[in-house]
């Protein structure tokens, strides 16, 4: 009888053999092969590992017939300091195992710095080519801004939560919504998890949520999809809507640290520049609109929202004039925000609300909700609702409410910013949009 004791076999990981302490250590190791060249007396073989790239030196007898790009091997030598080496070490090999092979080769050369494929390419043989360094660099950023989006928030008293993904009615109004058959009645696919996390306002007073989000929005633009990652929060008891612009700071802060700490290899890679939190700026959305166009000569067109040519000049003003690469936009025009948006009581055109910008580009939006029943409702019928139909939504105003507030994070969008990218397919692991529904 075999019994399972829940301890795996241990082998020697990218980041075991950067740490240093290695003179001429015994380590075994499993990967796939990157690249390999054999150079007569010695051959040179390059292992992906799940994290980072690892040379491998071994002698021309050592390797069996037939070894090519992504082979999949398991290998045992020693590690040693190699300042000529990628990484500044390399491993002397003594033994090595295939353990499988691939039926065909690799679409494109992973072992060269850039593909060097246009996006449609690129984008259609993603489950190979996302093995390549740079893209694979990309998605370990990613993973750490969530995970300290996580860490953060929990630390903060935050308790995560899971919403639906189908819903009765959408959380945003309007027709980018996408519609679906569930058993016969009409649902949705959720626009945002607003209603549910102000539902848990009242149960634990600080929540948050890391999901996807589904936008119908017929865009074929650089920052759009139709499915992407919200990191959302909401937070009750708030004295004001600068609460949640403190809590988005923190969290910032605590997210750069850790990639500065943690992600190194990633950062450098893709040459990366992490941003200054220490202080964001915040100007009036009617201030912002009115610094950049004076600043950079042109005419404001629309009174009450931000273009995205607007968000460039905005962010271009920030980091010339304020010196960050993040700014916050606040009081935008109620006619512009959701029916839950508070407005503000000194006048009533505006509300309690805020975007982020990073280097010129909307990557968050939040604010203060209407938490009074009377006051909700109220807002709804200005705007030609029907409160019967938020009646589940409308119970948590109705048996009381705390002050609160929240936002929402684009991931996709802050990933494509931080890492420098032209196109936020590039920061999507399979994205979706208007004519892309595979791989």
């Amino acid at each position: 009888m075999k019994f399972v004791t829940g301890t795996c076999a241990k082998t020697s990981t990218w980041q075991d053999l950067a740490e240093g302490g290695r003179n001429n250590r015994p380590v075994t190791v499993h990967g796939a092969v990157h690249s390999l060249r054999d150079m007569g007396g010695l051959a040179f073989l390059t292992l992906r590992l799940a994290r980072g790239t690892v040379q491998c030196v071994c002698t021309p007898g050592l390797l069996p017939g037939g070894l090519c790009e992504e082979c999949a091997v398991e290998l045992s030598g020693t590690v040693r300091d190699e300042p000529r080496a990628p990484g500044g070490f390399e491993i002397a090999a003594e033994t090595l195992t295939v353990l499988s092979r691939p039926d065909a080769p690799m679409p494109a050369p992973l072992s060269k710095r850039a593909l060097g494929l246009n996006l449609d390419t690129e984008l259609a043989l993603r489950p190979a080519v996302l093995r390549h360094p740079q893209a694979r660099a990309v998605f370990k950023l990613q993973e750490g801004l969530a995970r300290a989006f996580r860490d953060y928030l929990t630390g903060q008293g935050f308790t995560e939560i899971h919403t639906p993904k189908i819903v009765h009615a959408g959380a945003e109004g309007g027709s980018n919504i996408f519609r679906l058959d569930y058993f016969g009645q009409k649902a949705y696919l959720a626009q945002s998890p607003q209603f549910y996390k102000q539902t848990m306002v009242g149960v634990f007073e600080r929540v948050f949520e890391v999901g996807p989000v589904f936008r119908a929005e017929k865009h074929a633009t650089p920052r759009h999809l139709n499915e992407y990652t919200g990191l959302d929060l909401e937070m009750g008891y708030i004295r004001s809507f600068y609460d949640v612009m403190e809590m988005e700071t923190g969290c910032l802060r605590y997210a750069m640290d850790l990639l500065n700490r943690e992600y190194g290899p990633e950062l450098a890679l893709l040459g990366a520049e992490l941003p200054d939190t220490s202080q964001i700026p915040c100007l009036r959305f009617d201030e912002a609109k009115r610094l950049a166009a004076e600043k950079y000569g042109y005419r404001v067109r629309d009174p009450y929202d931000l273009e995205p040519e607007e968000e460039v000049h905005i962010g271009r003003y920030a980091r010339e004039e304020l010196g960050s690469d993040f700014v916050f936009v606040t009081h935008y025009p109620s006619k512009k925000r959701p029916f839950y948006a508070m407005d503000d009581p000194d006048d009533p055109k505006y509300t309690l609300s805020f975007d982020l910008l990073f280097r010129g580009m909307e990557v968050t939006t939040g604010g203060q909700r209407v938490h009074e029943y009377a006051a909700q409702v109220a807002k709804m019928e200005a705007r030609g609702m029907d409160p019967a139909e938020f009646g589940s939504y409308l119970m948590i105003h109705r048996h009381g409410m705390p002050p609160h507030g929240g936002l929402g994070i684009g991931l996709e969008r802050l990933t494509m910013k931080l890492c420098g990218l032209d196109n936020i397919r590039y920061a999507s692991l399979f994205p979706r949009d208007r004519t892309r529904l595979a791989p």
